[in-house]
């Protein structure tokens, strides 16, 4: 666990989705206005998850398919994924969800630089030649954030195959190993965390 500015940064390794989800959840649901904003950097073993007002789709194979309480449709971690749940009070420091919302890409964007990586109106995430790299979702309970973004960088993309990725039928994907890109999943972790740190502090 460390400290950076006001931000408790824990790195968790590799942990169970579903494990990791009710640990947010019981996490906003305990806090209050002194409890210290955090950031959770893991990856997860496969596994498909399914937003809020989504339902779940049968998916071939033997990758579980569970459904959550964040915004957006469907998606793919695993292993070389870099997750990072930023659990923030977006009330306490005047950030509407629109702005966290891009801060969280701006972030990524800013990581992969000087790559052209850009946004998609519409289809929040970010996105390199029209192939998708990293995928978002959130959900704000009074006033708190928590879930996060998820950024491919050294994994197995072939479970996209499998899904329409986040509800869009044919889109891309990508990761930063396939681009040039040479740090490991667990650095790659500390640079994006880093950058959500000072997005926020500014």
């Amino acid at each position: 666990m460390t400290l950076v500015e006001d931000i408790v940064i824990k790195r968790l390794g590799r942990v169970e989705y579903s494990f990791t989800w009710e640990a947010m959840r019981a996490f906003t649901r305990a806090r209050n206005e002194s409890t210290p904003d955090e950031f959770w950097l893991l990856e997860h073993p496969p596994v498909y998850t399914v937003g809020q007002g989504v339902s779940p789709q049968a998916v071939p194979g033997a990758i579980p398919v569970l459904k959550n309480d964040r915004g957006g449709d469907i998606t793919y971690h695993g292993p070389g994924q870099v997750v990072i749940y930023t659990l923030v009070d977006l009330a306490r420091r005047s950030i509407k969800v629109k702005r966290f919302v891009w801060l969280l890409e701006q972030a990524v964007i800013d990581l992969l630089h000087p790559l052209d990586a850009g946004r998609t109106p519409g289809a929040p995430g970010v996105y390199v030649d029209g192939a998708k790299i990293a995928a978002l979702g959130i959900r704000v309970v009074r006033g708190r954030a928590y879930h996060g973004l998820a950024l491919n960088v050294a994994m197995d993309l072939s479970p996209f195959a499998a899904i329409d990725p986040c509800g869009y039928p044919g889109l891309r994907v990508t990761q930063m190993k396939d681009l040039g890109f040479k740090d490991t999943a667990d650095a790659t972790a500390g640079r994006l965390a880093d950058l959500l740190v000072r997005s926020l502090d500014a």
